[in-house]
């Protein structure tokens, strides 16, 4: 498994120049933030859209980027 979340020196930083417990709340945040990400990057499904009618009314409706 992946370890998610900050170094021990990134972590040490925050603690010192935020303090001891705004420090530690930052970097359990990040942590948190960091496998909730990648539990939606894993869970992460393709919708494809269905559209009533043609292929030629699709084409002029529908223009999107893939992400």
């Amino acid at each position: 498994m992946k370890q998610h979340g900050l170094t021990y020196s990134a972590r040490k930083a925050l603690m010192v120049n935020l303090g001891d417990v705004a420090g530690g709340e930052i970097a359990n945040l990040i942590s948190q933030m960091a496998a909730e990400i990648e539990e939606l990057r894993r869970t992460k499904v393709n919708v494809t859209k269905i559209v009533p009618g043609g292929i030629d009314s699709m084409e002029e409706h529908l223009i999107e980027e893939p992400i």
